[in-house]
């Protein structure tokens, strides 16, 4: 039997889930093809691609971990920067996930595991940072665009992607309701810090560090609250260690807000040019995949 990269699913126990990875076999759990249809691919980001290719092979590999064969590739060009910028680099969409199980989050799904694996090419430059794949959600449509500065409605929609920083350091950059709670449970945590100009948080900056030249499995879990209770969670694991788990949330003021799918989303920014690619540079995200726990 072949190994398995059990690190895309931390938790076990689901009602349903589904992967891009053909190694993992696991109950309640399908394997889909890496296809924009069966992914629930929407809302792409202007001319920006995400071709499916081989990876090159990583620096180093782990024995449970195979390297997978296909991958979309993630371009950035030299002096690129954010997607609304003269020279975008990187990739963007929302991903829903395969229609059963994008149902499933429709009908109001409140615990959910998303992951994939990324690998940054062997000589990767990380300058300031950049933005990462993570969840998304809110209500209805008002769940897109819920980053980039935005304030408005921000009580009816949250985004959990994550970044990279100098030196390859991690954090979650998170958009959530504005109110004194979120601030005090996110802010609470020592590597933590309010990004004013844009109105996110960075939640745990340097709680881990992204390699170049190998995968890197990231598993995140967003637990709505209950309405009128602060009881929500978000939770990330790194190669399978949990890194970041802060509880006390409130994800949402009303039932209707639900969980969407993952927005992924990267590219190099900030906004401003000392934030851009030094040189052309790849990277490549593999094994996507989705678990409903409750």
């Amino acid at each position: 039997m072949p190994p398995s990269p059990i690190h895309l699913f931390p938790i076990t126990e689901l009602k349903s889930g589904f992967t891009t990875c053909p190694a993992l076999k696991m109950q309640n759990v399908v394997n889909v093809p890496f296809d924009d249809k069966d992914l629930g691919i929407h809302k792409n980001t202007g001319t920006l691609s995400h071709d499916i290719v081989t990876p090159p092979a990583p620096t180093k590999t782990i024995p449970t971990e195979p390297s997978p064969q296909r991958a979309w590739e993630a371009k950035y060009p030299k002096g690129s920067i954010s997607p609304k910028t003269e020279l975008p680099g990187g990739m963007g969409f929302y991903m829903s996930g395969p229609p059963n199980f994008a149902k499933m989050l429709d009908a109001g799904a409140t615990d959910v595991l998303f992951s994939y694996r990324v690998m940054f090419n062997h000589d990767w430059e990380w300058v300031k940072g950049g933005k990462l794949p993570g969840a998304y959600g809110g209500v209805g449509d008002l769940a897109y665009r819920c980053s980039g500065g935005r304030k408005d409605d921000r009580c009816k929609c949250f985004n959990f992607r994550l970044m990279w920083r100098a030196g390859g350091k991690g954090e979650i950059y998170a958009y959530v309701p504005l109110n004194k709670t979120n601030d005090d449970r996110l802010l609470s945590h020592p590597l933590s810090k309010r990004n004013n100009d844009f109105s996110g948080i960075s939640v745990g900056r340097g709680a881990f560090t992204f390699q170049k030249g190998i995968w890197t499995t990231v598993a995140e879990r967003i637990k709505l609250n209950s309405p009128n209770k602060s009881d929500g969670e978000i939770q990330l694991w790194i190669n399978g260690e949990c890194v970041l788990h802060i509880t006390g949330l409130i994800l949402r003021e009303e039932e209707a807000s639900h969980i969407k799918g993952m927005h992924f989303q990267t590219f190099f920014g900030g906004k401003t040019p000392e934030w851009a690619s030094p040189k052309d540079q790849k990277a490549w995200f593999a094994d996507v995949s989705g678990g409903i726990i409750q």
